[in-house]
């Protein structure tokens, strides 16, 4: 089986504005990584914290939490009473929850991202956004590069994290 270079070695991705390709290639790059590392992985380890450590289950929520409110301040707005409730939930052990339910989530949120971006004119980057209910500064540009690379920190903690759940 040939291996598949990383995504931002693809070449460009049609749809995405070229000043938002990092991002975009950010996100599916996580997405893949993200699918094969949850392959064939419990349902029980899903908020276990090893050493202390956060639970698959948060980062996995997290991922898709972040993606959406970051998303949303990029277009102007501020968060909802869902997006707040689903923040606030964030790493709660809920045993009705499964991996599956959360890929699917998270592949959702990326998908909705990817067509933010593609529909994202390239002018507006600059412009100043706010960012929680301190209405903190940014821009779009700003609130999409820190989407991308938090969502690949993320990546990285849960990758670790499950690799220790799985040889415990």
């Amino acid at each position: 089986m040939s291996v598949k270079p990383e995504v931002w070695l693809r070449g460009p991705l049609n749809g995405a504005p070229a000043l938002l390709q990092p991002v975009a290639h950010a996100l599916l790059q996580a997405r893949e990584e993200v699918e094969s590392l949850m392959n064939g992985f419990p349902d029980e380890l899903l908020w276990e914290k090893p050493a202390g450590l956060a639970s698959p289950g948060f980062h996995l929520q997290h991922l898709s939490g972040v993606i959406d409110r970051l998303f949303t301040y990029a277009k102007g707005e501020q968060l909802d009473q869902q997006q707040l409730a689903a923040l606030a939930a964030e790493g709660k052990p809920d045993e009705t929850i499964s991996v599956s339910m959360l890929l699917e989530a998270f592949n959702k949120g990326v998908d909705t991202a990817l067509n933010q971006l593609n529909n994202t004119d390239e002018s507006i980057l600059t412009q100043k956004r706010a960012v929680g209910r301190a209405k903190l500064p940014s821009t779009v540009i700003g609130l999409y590069v820190h989407a991308a690379e938090h969502t690949m920190r993320h990546v990285g903690q849960l990758l670790v994290t499950v690799r220790v759940l799985h040889n415990k």
